[in-house]
């Protein structure tokens, strides 16, 4: 079944994640290079968004001075990891396949605009999992499914959250120790020059290290799940600048302030870290909020344009 809420609005500014700095060691498979962001590159700006309630053409309606992008990824929240008895399969609700189908009007303009599009996985209370694959060839499956759609729907990458799986649950394994670094290893063949973000959380966080590979040398970026918050955690093999300390949630339900908006992004810059994470931009003119972070990121503040409608 479909997850009814964001998860995000359940551990808003709430709960605290002990750091996984993983004692566990697979042996490198060869792997194609991904594109990485090295030092000196702009800070990743991301914005998630839940397409049951909000359109990912919004965080389009952003431009710094310069004319460019406020945001440079958008994250569409979420796919899921559903179980079919026998196996883990990709899955879609109607308002995501909506976006996919449609992407001509709903993806296409935003990367016409240099913003990168990326497709969340998310569990789903069935069980299934990043992180207790039976098998290498089950992981490989997975992942075979996951780079076919955002080969399809010609997406700019995917985005993994190891969160509501409720492992063990019919009749699903428990976490193992290879099972995540498998599944990501596949994923970095099949997609050498998709980007690939580790929202680190659950127990793939808990398993990102095994046999001498570790979860930092397959994907692009990694950040801190928890909003209004700024946490550094350890992601095996990831260096800061591709890491994302600060989280800010900008749903109305959301008590943050401007100046704590400003605070935890100027923070990211003195810090050297390499991307800032929101969730929920809201409908209508958000320039304030926006711009609290442009500011301290870009230097400049955001413009509200209203060019997609909504």
């Amino acid at each position: 079944m479909d997850r009814p809420l964001s998860r995000r609005a359940l551990i808003r500014g709430s709960v605290t994640l002990a750091a996984a700095t993983g004692a566990l060691s697979l042996a490198s498979p060869a792997l194609a290079k991904p594109h990485r962001p090295g030092r000196g590159s702009r800070i990743a700006s991301v914005a998630y968004i839940e397409v049951n309630s909000n359109s990912i053409l919004n965080v389009g309606n952003y431009v710094l001075s310069d004319g460019t992008p406020a945001f440079g990824y958008v994250v569409i929240f979420a796919a899921n990891i559903n179980y079919d008895g026998e196996k883990a399969y990709l899955h879609m609700n109607d308002n995501v396949q909506r976006v996919l189908d449609n992407a001509e009007t709903t993806i296409r303009p935003l990367q016409q605009r240099g913003i990168k599009v990326l497709l969340s996985v998310l569990g789903n209370h069935e069980g299934a999992g990043f992180a207790n694959f039976p098998s290498r060839k089950a992981a490989d499956d997975f992942a075979k499914q996951v780079s076919r759609t955002v080969r399809r729907y010609g997406l700019d990458g995917v985005d993994l959250d190891d969160e509501w799986v409720e492992y063990g649950k019919n009749g699903t394994g428990e976490p193992n120790d290879f099972s995540f670094l498998a599944m990501l290893s596949s994923l970095r063949k099949r997609l050498p020059n998709r980007v690939i973000s580790f929202y680190f959380i659950g127990p793939s966080s808990e398993h990102a290290e095994y046999r001498g590979l570790s979860a930092g040398q397959l994907v692009d970026y990694a950040w801190n799940p928890y909003y209004n918050q700024y946490n550094v955690f350890d992601v095996p093999g990831l260096p800061k600048e591709r890491y994302g300390a600060a989280a800010i949630d900008l749903s109305k339900a959301s008590g943050i302030s401007l100046r704590g908006i400003e605070r935890l992004a100027q923070r990211t810059v003195d810090d050297g870290f390499g991307a800032f994470v929101t969730y929920e931009l809201q409908p209508g003119d958000q320039s304030a909020k926006v711009s609290a972070f442009t500011r301290a990121l870009y230097g400049s503040d955001a413009t509200y344009t209203g060019e997609f409608v909504l």
